[in-house]
């Protein structure tokens, strides 16, 4: 159900709601990195200022959702992930840097969504555009049925798009090099090449495997830092899955690839 109607339930009190972020999960603003205006990193920081994330938080997730964003200057970022990055909505720090940018008159692109998912989609994209058009970006929305979006996203053209991905194991190290590695084609649909970040990553695989903690801490804050400094793709807010029951229901175990499993439920 939508997050509008878990959010009644909640208030209701009728039923038993629960919300459990998705583990190692996020939605994000992905960005085409190879071609212009997105290969320019000043119009990703331009971006990343603009977006109504609060407003996507009040107004489309009705508050379930967990914020990727606004963290405080002094946030030292930590051995986990998911964890929120520094930016927060300013208009007129996005306006000058989409002027540095070479962009002073602002610049047209298109916003892509699923529309299997579009009862969040949908609002959150036109929430952006609306935001985006204050600091001279317009937008063109391209709905695309869900049949068709995995295709789509990996042809790798679409300028400016959401999407949400979640790593079925609970490592920083695993989601990063499913979606940042220059080697992945699948999941790095902003098409980012780093050395340095395929460095990091791997040296946090080798550090796991041989049980180094204080390399492998290196490697994880070396490569969520540079990803944020760079920001191909920007996070939002982590997941939640929500599921209401009946109070005489109990039970109900979350599992990574969110997906009911019966055998644990018990009614009484």
């Amino acid at each position: 159900m939508p997050n509008k109607d878990f959010a009644e339930l909640k208030d209701q009190g009728k039923l038993n709601v629960l919300s459990t972020p998705y583990s190692n999960g996020i939605l994000y603003l992905g960005m085409n990195v190879t071609k212009p205006p997105f290969d320019n990193l000043k119009v990703r920081q331009a971006v990343a200022y603009a977006v109504p994330y609060q407003k996507i938080m009040d107004a489309v997730l009705f508050g379930l959702g967990k914020p990727m964003f606004g963290a405080p200057a002094d946030y030292k970022t930590e051995v986990a992930w998911p964890q929120p990055h520094k930016y927060n909505t300013d208009i007129a720090k996005a306006k000058q840097l989409l002027a540095e940018a070479g962009y002073p008159d602002g610049l047209d692109t298109t916003l892509s969504f699923d529309l299997g998912f579009g009862t969040v989609n949908e609002p959150l994209c036109v929430l952006v555009q609306e935001s985006l058009a204050q600091i001279g970006i317009k937008c063109t929305i391209n709905k695309i049925p869900g049949a068709t979006w995995r295709s789509e996203l990996n042809k790798k053209v679409m300028p400016l798009y959401t999407n949400a991905f979640g790593g079925w194991l609970d490592y920083p190290e695993y989601f990063f090099y499913w979606c940042y590695h220059g080697r992945n084609s699948v999941f790095n649909t902003m098409s980012y090449q780093s050395k340095e970040m395929d460095g990091f990553i791997e040296g946090a695989v080798t550090a796991a495997a041989e049980g180094d903690k204080a390399s492998y801490d290196k490697d994880v804050v070396s490569f969520i830092d540079l990803a944020y400094a760079e920001i191909p793709r920007i996070p939002l807010f982590q997941p939640y899955l929500n599921v209401a029951m009946q109070k005489n229901v109990s039970g109900y175990q979350y599992w990574f690839h969110r997906r009911l499993d019966y055998r644990s439920l018990v009614k009484g």
